[in-house]
């Protein structure tokens, strides 16, 4: 079985490699972007198998196929929301809501021998791009789907009161107050929020304009910032960002 992993986030790339060689396979190549991925598949025999990130660097991974018809069975790995997921089956493949769980890319693979091995899957980039809802003109996520536990919880952009990072780790905080682990960057998150919406006011942080309750003149030029249902730390605008942010703001 040939395969190839279309992946941005190297780790990522890297930690499902090892997960399917320690199944017995062997990943043909790893692709990090969409120019990788339109100029590989464009000189070489697609594969049998694609372990298919959705949001890449430089563009959403269906764009790929709209510069090359796709000829592999596709298996998403992705934390996209619920669109992308209907999208999925609307296409017969099946998706991995990352971080991987090893037993989930079991029966996805088995899923793969039993039913597409045999198939040529066709991409259907027009479906893609109506059930993600993205356009040409707008191609800023509308709702995220987070993992917990056992569950997928939804969180509609609106109902979101910031993004933030600590220790390493990203969250999502929503207007009930709670925090939920996301498994992305802030600065994957700023491409692909509305930037009328929201604003990232420092290394840290990137706030929903309808969340800030208060704005409070702070040291050193700064402005402090207070969110609603949010208390997590003082949320201020670095001195580098308040042109900008008072901008946003008027």
């Amino acid at each position: 079985m040939k395969i190839v992993i279309v992946e941005d986030e190297k780790p990522a790339a890297r930690r499902l490699n090892r997960l399917l060689n320690k199944k017995g396979l062997e990943v043909e190549i790893m692709l990090h972007s969409v120019a990788e991925g339109i100029a590989w598949f464009s000189e070489n025999e697609h594969p049998d198998l694609i372990f298919l990130d959705i949001q890449l660097s430089d563009g959403l991974s269906f764009e790929i196929f709209e510069s090359v018809k796709v000829k592999s069975a596709i298996i998403f790995t992705t934390a996209y929301d619920e669109y992308a997921l209907k999208a999925f089956k609307l296409n017969s493949v099946d998706y991995l809501l990352k971080p991987i769980d090893d037993e989930e890319l079991d029966e996805a693979i088995e899923k793969f021998e039993e039913t597409y091995q045999s198939k040529s899957v066709k991409l259907n980039v027009d479906d893609f791009r109506s059930l993600l809802n993205f356009s040409a003109t707008n191609n800023y996520k509308s709702r995220f789907t987070i993992q917990v536990g056992q569950h997928l919880k939804i969180i509609d952009v609106d109902d979101i009161v910031c993004f933030y990072s600590e220790n390493k780790a990203t969250y999502i905080q929503n207007n009930e107050g709670r925090g939920y682990l996301m498994d992305v960057s802030l600065e994957q998150l700023e491409k692909e929020l509305d930037p009328e919406k929201f604003f990232r006011i420092n290394r840290k942080c990137i706030v929903h304009l309808k969340a800030i309750k208060d704005i409070i003149s702070y040291t050193n030029s700064r402005l402090e910032l207070k969110l609603f249902n949010f208390n997590e730390f003082q949320v201020i605008v670095s001195r580098e960002r308040v042109k900008d942010f008072k901008n946003w703001i008027s």
